[in-house]
């Protein structure tokens, strides 16, 4: 009677076992996660990553195309300020003549101070009266006024100054000790040199990225490789806006891990195996070697029936870390933001578990 009873329990309990119904876990299994997904119908893409079809995945279209890259190079020579809309000019003419116009022997120069450039970028001079000089240097403006005054003062010497107005100043919005207006000196200064005016990219922030507005265009580059490149180090112009933020970029860790969270980028390119390094790597008892999953999202765009491109909106990417093969392409194999990484469960636990719960079962029967 016992030996019967105790047979009945366990041809009760094998196939919920065997199922993994009953068992407590963190994570599913491989066979779980990829079931039916060798359906015709299925809406998921199942690949295998490695070496050999790694070259061909790495030329896949990037899932969440972000301009992180788009930068200009140094091609122009530092440059002198343009006088624009908004500056405010001062003048200084000089002239040593007894009978001038503008001056008397007591003062021998006349001074017109902070002379505002107006929106059609010109300036009202009296004797020669409005006159543009938006678009030129500080130089330029001073000889043409110059030359116009001749008729008036033909020994005069004129001496210009200009004050930037906003159209001529740099805007340091965030990611910086000092924020703040900067204005542009006579000659076009670098970006560096502005942030460094500015304090230098605060250190709390998580692998910056600097942004440039300009003209109505945006453009980035990470802080790292705008500090390594000095053919990054751009001229800057008046009415430039300069934001440093962190690192947005995420991923999430799941699974037989050692911890399950949303890990944010530290460096510019994560890979595979840096990514299961942040997530405090895998669990030694749970974790299925051969069960790693990555789960990746692409738009219907970038969805193609042929060429280097996914076949569906929704990729699996699977790895084996038990062969060298596996691991080296783990390593060449590129993470991109709201990638989720799964550590899938190995199916050893379970079988201990079934072991003791089978002597459980026995237990009580005896």
């Amino acid at each position: 009677m016992r030996a019967s009873l105790r047979a009945m329990l366990i041809t009760l309990l094998l196939p919920l076992v065997i199922a993994g119904c009953t068992m407590p876990r963190g994570a599913a299994l491989q066979s779980e996660v990829l079931r039916g997904t060798d359906a015709p119908d299925s809406e998921v893409q199942v690949v295998e990553v490695t070496r050999d079809t790694l070259s061909e995945i790495a030329l896949w279209p990037a899932a969440n195309a972000e301009p992180r890259q788009r930068w200009i190079t140094t091609g122009a020579a530092p440059s002198a300020r343009i006088i624009r809309a908004g500056d405010l000019v001062s003048l200084s003419v000089w002239d040593s003549q007894p009978d001038s116009l503008l001056t008397t022997e007591a003062q021998r120069s006349v001074d017109m101070s902070r002379i505002p450039v107006s929106a059609s970028g010109k300036v009202f001079i009296p004797y020669v009266g409005e006159l543009r000089i938006s678009g030129l240097t500080a130089e330029q403006a001073r000889r043409e006024i110059q030359s116009l005054m001749a008729p008036i003062v033909p020994d005069g010497q004129v001496q210009l100054s200009v004050v930037p107005g906003a159209r001529n100043t740099i805007d340091v919005v965030t990611g910086v000790a000092r924020p703040g207006r900067v204005e542009l000196p006579e000659i076009s200064p670098t970006i560096l040199s502005v942030l460094a005016e500015s304090g230098g990219i605060s250190t709390a922030l998580r692998n910056p990225l600097v942004r440039l507005n300009r003209a109505g265009q945006a453009y980035a580059i990470p802080a790292r490789k705008l500090f390594s490149d000095p053919a990054h180090d751009i001229q800057l112009r008046g009415g430039d806006r300069i934001l440093v933020e962190e690192d947005r970029r995420s991923y999430i860790a799941l699974g037989a891990t050692g911890r399950e969270q949303v890990v944010f980028f530290e460096r510019e390119e994560i890979t595979a195996l840096d990514a299961l390094s942040s997530m405090g790597g895998l669990n030694d008892s749970r974790a299925d070697l051969q069960g790693v999953l990555i789960l990746r999202d692409y738009p219907e765009s970038l969805v193609r029936e042929t060429g280097p491109a996914p076949r569906k909106a929704q990729v699996v990417f699977t790895f084996d870390l038990t062969s060298a093969n596996g691991l080296f392409a783990a390593r060449r194999f590129h993470i991109q933001p709201d990638d989720v990484v799964l550590a899938t469960e190995s199916p050893v636990p379970l079988f201990l578990q079934a072991v003791r719960l089978f002597r459980g079962v026995e237990h009580s029967v005896n």
